[in-house]
């Protein structure tokens, strides 16, 4: 499940996810965000993963296709990305390859919201 974080500071854009992501998540909700901040000119995103039961069916190919257009195609957007997570596997796995990333990434524990959202505006 994908939902909105409403109070964000300007010019950023936040996520809170859990569960198993599905195609719709993608589509209805992380691909529309994204493409709200690369429109805006430069993307910074909070992505908060409160818990990750996986990828639903067709959210592999939705996954691949949205880290594809906003990784590459669109990679002179990102400015900030921040993942808040206590799931220790996916934030390993992002402190591993933000060097690919795009713009800077930082990965914050659940109890660093606060933080990890006055980063990303920064």
């Amino acid at each position: 499940m994908i939902e909105r974080i409403a109070a964000m500071p300007p010019g950023t854009v936040g996520l809170r996810a859990s569960g198993t992501l599905t195609k719709e998540d993608y589509e209805e909700g992380i691909e529309p965000a994204i493409k709200e901040g690369i429109e805006a000119g430069e993307l910074r995103l909070l992505f908060v993963l409160t818990s990750f039961e996986g990828l639903g069916h067709g959210a592999w190919v939705e996954d691949m296709k949205t880290g594809f257009n906003a990784w590459v195609r669109e990679h002179s957007a990102w400015r900030r990305f921040a993942l808040v997570t206590d799931v220790e596997w996916v934030a390993k796995a992002m402190r591993a390859f933000a060097w690919l990333a795009p713009g800077e990434a930082r990965v914050f524990g659940l109890g660093e919201e606060d933080e990890a959202r006055a980063w990303v505006a920064g």
